[in-house]
Order: C-alpha cells, then sequence, then structure tokens
C-alpha cells in the first residue's frame, strides 16, 4: 500500500503572483493565497509491482490504485480512502483481489520546521476469508524535520492475516530530497516486526526518484529486504529486489 503509508502524499504550496505597482515603483511580493478552510482531492495510479514495506502484494505484476483525501487545513485534521488490486490473499488460500484503506489523523508543525503526523489506519480485505482475517488496523505516528521523517507503526489487531501478530511493530525512516530540476530523491529504510512470528521479520529498503511532469507523476524505485519468507504459489520470494515504475495524477 503506498499509503499513507501505504501509501506515498504531496503538499503542493501556492504563490502569489506579483502585483504591478504605479510607474517608477517597486514591485513587491504578494501575500501567498490564503489555502480554503477544506480540500478534497483525488489521485489515480498504475505501478509495475505493487511493494508495500518491500514485500509485493500483487505476485510482482502490476496493479491499479487509486483513492481521494479530505483535509481541514485551519486544524490539520484529514481523512481518506486509497485501494489496490491486489493477489497475495488468493495465494494465501483465501478470496477477494482488492485492499481498501481507510485512514485518519492529524498533521502540523511542533516548532518550526518540525511536522508531526499522527493516526489510525485500516486495511481492509473485502471477503478475504483467510483462517486469520487479513484485515488490519495500526495508529501511527511521525516526526518530520526537512526533508527527513521518522514513523512508527503499531498494530492493535492480528497483522495481514499472522496469527496471534496483535501488537505488530513497523519503524521505517525516509528522505524526500530536491535535488534540482524537479527530480525529488526518494531514500527509505524499514523494519517489519511481526509479533509472535519471528521468521517474518524482516528489513527493507528504497532508492528511487520522482518527477512531477505535470500532466503525470513519475516514480522509479529500486527496492528489496532480507527475507525470503514471503513465498507466491509458485516459489518465487515477493520481497526479492526489483525496480518498480509508478505513473500517478492527483487531482
Amino acid at each position: 500500500m503506498n499509503h499513507p503509508s501505504k501509501h506515498l502524499s504531496l503538499a503542493a504550496i501556492l504563490f502569489a503572483t506579483f502585483a504591478a505597482g504605479h510607474a517608477g515603483a517597486q514591485e513587491a511580493a504578494a501575500a501567498p493565497e490564503a489555502k480554503p478552510d477544506n480540500e478534497i482531492s483525488f489521485n489515480a495510479a498504475v505501478t509495475s509491482d505493487y511493494r508495500y514495506r518491500g514485500i509485493s502484494q500483487t505476485r510482482l505484476k502490476p496493479a491499479l490504485q487509486g483513492g481521494a483525501d479530505w483535509v481541514n487545513n485551519p486544524t490539520g485534521f484529514y481523512a481518506g480512502t486509497w485501494l489496490s488490486t491486489i493477489k497475495w490473499v488468493k495465494d494465501g488460500g483465501g478470496d477477494g483481489s482488492i485492499e481498501w484503506d481507510i485512514y485518519a489523523g492529524k498533521r502540523g508543525e511542533i516548532a518550526p520546521g518540525v511536522s508531526y503526523d499522527v493516526g489510525g489506519l485500516g486495511y481492509v480485505y473485502p471477503s478475504n476469508s483467510l483462517p486469520t482475517s487479513a484485515n488490519t488496523f495500526e495508529l501511527y505516528g511521525q516526526l518530520g524535520y526537512g526533508p527527513a521523517t521518522l514513523k512508527y507503526s503499531h498494530s492493535l489487531t492480528n497483522l495481514f492475516g499472522f496469527a496471534d501478530s496483535k501488537n505488530s511493530q513497523y519503524l521505517d525512516a525516509s528522505v524526500n530530497q530536491d535535488v534540482g530540476q524537479g527530480f525529488i530523491l526518494n531514500l527509505h529504510v524499514g523494519h517489519q516486526k511481526v509479533k509472535g512470528n519471528s521468521f517474518a521479520d524482516y528489513t527493507d529498503w528504497k532508492v528511487g526518484v520522482t518527477k512531477d511532469f505535470g500532466v503525470a507523476t513519475v516514480a522509479l524505485a529500486y527496492v528489496d529486504t532480507n527475507t525470503e519468507s514471503y513465498l507466491a504459489p509458485n516459489g518465487k520470494n515477493l520481497g526479492k529486489s526489483g525496480v518498480v515504475l509508478t505513473v500517478s495524477k492527483t487531482f
């Protein structure tokens, strides 16, 4: 899931135009336009491989994705939903080919340049029919400074179909640095701890680049993990190294 987290999210800043002054007067920059109290946006994407925390959710195959977000700018409260096609539930002997995420939280600044983001995220797999339900709910908290973020996620339910895995944890650090010409360097490392299922613990990492071309945003990333515990029915390692191409658009 690119989410919230799964899914990936970009903030846009609008600048006002310069106003023309009287003849001989110096031009002055206008103040930035005020954002509306409430904003709603929509997003759609196609990806060559839906990787979530480094693990392919689509048997190393493409996925279609889309969602919607609402934010109240004065308070920082937000909510959203996001969906993606998947294959892993059927591969695990269950049913259903959709992941549906629902999330809400609050973001803002603790101090100048220091941001926070706290909330809850539910991963719903309709009619998954697995022995231990794949449906998962996590609380998360994130701190940011400049282009860097540190995030902790904690499951209040079993994690993605693992039995007795309540209180699983995921800790990750990311850097999204503007390197010029509209290119954003994306760096990420994370560690998943699956409570009561230590064989499923692993570390994942990513190095990528993103650029908004106006008509669409293109992201290219190298992803990898240090686990071979997540296998498709055909024996393919779902955490193997790979290159992922994603084309997305926010409306």
